[in-house]
């Protein structure tokens, strides 16, 4: 590897977006791709993409037949929660187990406590305030829990103008459609809400809280690993 190409690739690891280096096995050509990076044909632009989505390196065949290496450098996986509550506790464990750096956001110190979240990261200030601190990406999952207003909106307020790939919100249909409005009423656009999965969680008929943070945990990879169209 060429020394500007790794500077490159560290470069844009440092600013927490995925890149992949693609390596002709024939000729030892590389290149550096970026999901938005444009200039290259299609079916490596597709196998890039496929590499970020998927979180593997793997080889794929040029049209003529040349093998090509793809190492993908993805940055971590975060989940973050807004709410402490019932719920939030086996979606964080299980988010740990899916790889996901979790972090648990809630201004109620006796809510967010080390006892009941063992092995996340805690954050006691407003939602708003600790999710602008925390730099949201592209690798970045939100969802909010608390199913209050004042909690739950100035979160999605951060967070519908990240990068995040993933925005959840619980609440009925009813809560949805409220929640729609006071957005609406703050100046968001229509294409800006709808990147709200709200209800939140795949539709499988979720009862008990660790039942729905398995609908939650389920939209999320769905999210994640499915082809955009």
């Amino acid at each position: 590897m060429k020394q500007e190409t790794l500077k490159h690739i560290l470069s844009v690891q440092a600013a927490k977006q995925p890149i992949v280096l693609a390596t002709n096995l024939s000729t030892n050509e590389q290149l550096t791709l970026s999901q938005d990076r444009d200039g290259h044909p299609d079916w490596i632009l597709a196998a890039a993409a496929a590499a970020i989505r998927s979180d593997k390196s793997h080889v794929t065949e040029a049209p003529d037949g040349t093998p090509w290496f793809f190492n993908v450098f993805n940055p971590p996986l975060r989940l973050i929660i807004v709410g402490a509550v019932h719920i939030a506790q086996p979606l964080a464990r299980m988010g740990l187990e899916a790889g996901y750096d979790v972090t648990v956001v809630d201004p109620r110190e006796a809510f967010a406590s080390a006892e009941r979240f063992p092995n996340v990261a805690l954050i006691s200030e407003w939602p708003d305030e600790a999710l602008q601190n925390l730099e949201l990406d592209a690798r970045t999952a939100i969802v909010t829990l608390t199913h209050d207003p004042k909690l739950d909106d100035p979160a999605l307020h951060v967070a519908l103008k990240s990068a995040a790939f993933y925005v959840g919100a619980l609440g009925s249909k009813k809560t949805q459609a409220a929640r729609t409005q006071r957005l609406t009423d703050a100046g968001f656009t229509e294409s800006e809400i709808a990147r709200i999965c709200g209800p939140v969680g795949l539709n499988i008929g979720a009862k008990s809280p660790a039942e729905i943070a398995i609908s939650i945990l389920a939209e999320i990879t769905q999210t994640l690993r499915q082809e955009r169209s």
